[in-house]
């Protein structure tokens, strides 16, 4: 592992910019060690970011698609060369272990190579010859696009929003969380290399920037991946001009244990808990609150606590042994144990999970050895708060009916997943209010890019990945060419 420390720039149209304040990002698992710094920009660097993106825009809309393309492969390239380099990167600023990091690595290649091997059959017009004419359906870029990123998975949740973007003709300035943003901003500077100045520009800072990313009138459109209180801010900063906006946010995802599951499988058993506890349960999509049948419950704790402790090893995230690293930073690691530690008082049993592998690490880490939570009340914090950390709830349900109930009685609605007999969990599935149910699976193990992905009610508006996501980059334009004839009913 490498122990220097990175010290990374804005890049506006095309140059590198030093700030004049940086901000530093320590290590998650050895808190003394500051991985790197990133720079603290200003609301006027970020004018001038958007005025980059502006002025690069009628150029970059107008060219090539194979032109695009081509860029993107070459970025793509130079990603998977440099893979182990980011990765460690990533795990040190982060807490991930390392095959954690390189798994987001490859989803995101796995996302940009779908964007370039689907784009031109999604922004192909449509021309649609009628009794009246002839009809174009053009799909348009919007224009500059602003990509705020989060700091669970930063580089896949910002490569999600620039592949389709740049493809599509729109320019882009992206703002990653400073809670990680050293990886990222190598991978973002690696893709704006390929592309012509201006067209991916990159700042940092705190809330004076995002600020302005989403109320300056030169923005077309606002993607962003968060908690669901700054969406409602970012709405209210956007309404004004009216913008474009693609938001994935928060959920509390709901697994259904049916009757018919069989606790005995220890496959299925493995997924639920990956389900539950990978990347310490900081994934937006993971299964954050389990209801077990109560016919089966008692034996389903039982078994589920036995699969956790043969997965689950707590450890320093380059430690081959290690499945689960630190919590990302303190701040997360005091929100979650005050969740547990609220069950506990109103009479819940906390089991502790898994393999502490190295003691005085984890004492001095912003580690949490994780827990399942048994006996909580439906309406405890616990259960219906987003934890975003290495806790999992399990509640007894009566019957189907209940199940359902259970899961849509929230505001989010992101994934959710139904274990059991197939016919059986999809029937149930189809009541279940989210943008994705998964059967017998569950969060990233179900995650397929060539498909639309995004959530309902409080979770968030429009859908990332397969051909939707491409779209959502677009604007319609309806070129209509008519024929000859004189309109018999408007008089001459």
């Amino acid at each position: 592992m490498a122990d220097e420390q990175v010290v990374i720039d804005a890049m506006i149209n095309g140059e590198k910019f030093k700030a004049e304040k940086q901000s530093p990002r320590e290590n998650p698992a050895h808190p003394e060690e500051v991985v790197g710094y990133a720079p603290i920009n200003t609301r006027e660097d970020t004018v001038r970011a958007i005025e980059a993106a502006h002025n690069a825009f009628p150029s970059w809309a107008e060219s090539s698609l194979d032109d695009r393309i081509r860029r993107m492969r070459s970025a793509i390239q130079n990603i998977k060369h440099r893979t182990s380099e980011i990765a460690k990167l990533l795990s040190r600023e982060h807490g991930k272990p390392l095959y954690d990091s390189e798994g987001e690595i490859a989803v995101s290649l796995m996302w940009m190579e779908y964007a370039c091997d689907n784009v031109a059959e999604v922004l192909k017009s449509d021309v649609q010859e009628h009794d009246s004419g002839r009809t174009i359906i053009a799909k348009d870029a919007i224009g500059v696009v602003s990509a705020i990123s989060p700091w669970n998975y930063p580089i896949s949740l910002s490569t999600i929003k620039i592949a389709p973007a740049l493809l599509a003709g729109n320019t882009m300035v992206l703002k990653p969380s400073p809670l990680a943003p050293l990886a990222v901003s190598l991978v973002t500077e690696m893709i704006a290399e390929e592309f012509p100045p201006g067209v991916l520009n990159l700042v940092h800072g705190e809330a004076d920037v995002g600020v302005e990313l989403t109320s300056n009138p030169k923005v077309a459109k606002i993607a962003f991946t968060g908690g669901t209180e700054t969406a409602k801010h970012i709405m209210k900063a956007a309404a004004d001009t009216i913008k474009h906006m693609t938001l994935e946010l928060g959920g509390n995802d709901a697994a259904i244990i049916l009757s018919d599951f069989d606790v005995n499988d220890e496959k299925a058993m493995r997924r639920l808990v990956i389900s539950n506890f990978l990347t310490a349960g900081q994934i937006c999509m993971i299964a954050k609150r389990i209801y077990v049948d109560r016919s089966i419950h008692d034996e389903f704790v039982e078994k589920y606590i036995e699969a956790a402790n043969r997965w689950i090893r707590v450890g320093d995230p380059f430690n081959e042994q290690t499945t689960i690293g630190p919590v990302n930073n303190k701040k997360q690691v005091e929100f979650v144990q005050s969740l547990v530690d609220d069950a506990k008082t109103k009479g819940a049993r906390v089991v502790k999970l898994g393999k502490i592998l190295d003691q005085d690490l984890y004492e001095k880490g912003y580690f949490m050895q994780p827990t399942v939570v048994i006996g909580a009340n439906y309406d405890d914090p616990i259960v219906v708060e987003e934890q975003f950390g290495p806790t999992v709830p399990i509640l007894p349900f009566n019957d189907d009916r209940h199940a359902i109930d259970l899961a849509n009685d929230s505001i989010f609605g992101l994934t959710s997943s139904v274990w059991g007999e197939e016919k059986h969990a999809v029937k149930v599935a189809r009541h279940i209010q989210a943008g994705t149910t998964m059967i017998n699976t569950a969060a990233i193990q179900g995650l397929d890019v060539r498909f639309p992905f995004g959530g309902v009610k409080q979770s968030g508006m429009g859908r990332e990945y397969g051909k939707e996501g491409l779209l959502a980059y677009t604007d319609t334009h309806v070129i209509n060419i008519p024929d000859d004839k004189e309109l018999p009913y408007i008089p001459e």
